[in-house]
């Protein structure tokens, strides 16, 4: 294992070093294909490359390769030329740069736990080029692969202390708009329908559509609205975030976010968006969280935590679809996101042993439906982090 850390921290570094924002097709392709080389290098079979839309997917596929879907994405948040100030290091058993944790190591350990197989039939690995900002392009994709399998194993970075995620919250998005009437504001404001006046009753609406103790949250956040400071406002708008915890809860949501009616006379409104990731529901991850922690401590890793956390991921999908899924099966470390983003590089054997495993044993005995699933789900702490 010594020999193998080793190894997987050179990989990490050179994936972090071939920067991969979203939003630099160019930048993502030259990715894709330092992915795609080392996917090759480790596994001895090269990827079918899937360009939509001008952004690169990869997919590896051993056999029929409907057994257990390995997910990740090779695309991160941060621009060009990051690398300068944030340089891949390593000090102290930590591992540093961006996109490190989230979630560059996550497909090293992917290559090295599938290379680590004697058997990798059955096993299909996808890895996308455009999930952070919403997998626009890749989620057909992905829902197609996950109907096809048994199960899907998400490779994001893990939770607090290397928490497994065992649920996710759906997330839906909106922009309101509101149209008035514009009027002089010192003249004849009274001709005038104020779009302001009009928002500000919406984004109360919107924000009363909360439900705390049922996790779901609806945020108004930015807000447009007037041309001139003596002009009534005649067009106004505000964007909603809205995360809920249960298919209920984001329908109950959508439906009442489509049902807004303008509270002024004269004032029209109209919605935009609509949901964009189901939740991934805790029964969709329960077997296949039980079946982790026997076989951690059949390994003699540390007992497996579970946490449900209030971002999405791509197995927001492969949930969706209904196929049983575990998520943060990643790099141990944190910061995703910001300035201090790292992974520890102790965790890195102890994890990719457990992906092993994981896959091992799902490919000899397939995991059930969530439906079927006779496993409790596990008590999960709440956390707003991704």
């Amino acid at each position: 294992m010594p020999d193998r850390t080793a190894a997987m921290i050179a990989d990490i570094q050179h994936l972090v070093r071939c920067e991969s924002p979203s939003d630099d097709l160019d930048a993502v392709a030259r990715s894709a294909d330092t992915v795609a080389e080392m996917g090759e290098r480790l596994l001895g079979d090269a990827p079918e490359r899937l360009t939509i839309d001008g952004r690169t997917h990869l997919r590896w596929r051993f056999g029929d390769g409907d057994g257990v879907l390995l997910l990740g994405h090779h695309d991160t948040v941060w621009p060009l030329s990051t690398i300068v100030t944030h340089p891949a290091s390593i000090e102290d058993g930590i591992l540093r740069g961006p996109g490190s944790f989230d979630m560059k190591a996550g497909l090293v350990i992917a290559f090295h736990a599938l290379a680590a197989l004697p058997d990798r039939d059955g096993v299909t690995l996808l890895i996308t080029g455009d999930e952070e900002p919403g997998s626009p392009t890749s989620r057909t994709l992905i829902e197609e692969e996950a109907r096809r399998c048994a199960a899907a194993l998400v490779l994001e970075a893990a939770g607090p202390g290397g928490a497994l995620k065992t649920a996710r919250k759906g997330v839906s998005r909106y922009e309101v708009h509101v149209r008035g009437r514009a009027a002089h504001a010192g003249l004849e404001p009274e001709q005038g329908v104020n779009a302001t006046v009009e928002l500000s009753h919406q984004i109360q609406a919107v924000a009363e559509l909360a439900a705390p103790d049922l996790g779901t949250t609806v945020t108004p956040t930015r807000m447009r609205g007037g041309t001139t400071s003596n002009t009534v406002p005649a067009h106004a708008s505000f964007m909603v975030d809205v995360r809920a915890r249960t298919v209920i809860e984001q329908q109950r949501t959508h439906d009442s976010i489509l049902a807004l009616v303008p509270r002024i006379e004269g004032a029209a409104v109209s919605i935009e968006g609509g949901i964009n990731r189901p939740p991934m529901e805790a029964a969709a991850s329960a077997a296949l969280f039980a079946r982790a922690c026997r076989i951690a401590e059949r390994l003699g890793i540390r007992a497996l935590e579970s946490i449900s956390v209030g971002g999405a991921s791509d197995g927001n999908y492969t949930a969706g679809v209904g196929t049983p899924t575990l998520d943060g099966l990643g790099a141990v470390g944190g910061g995703a996101h910001a300035d201090d983003e790292h992974v520890i590089v102790a965790e890195l054997p102890d994890r990719t042993r457990l992906l092993t495993a994981l896959v091992a044993e799902l490919l000899a005995s397939p995991a059930p439906s969530p439906a079927s699933a006779s496993a409790p789900a596990p008590a999960s702490a709440s956390a707003a982090r991704r």
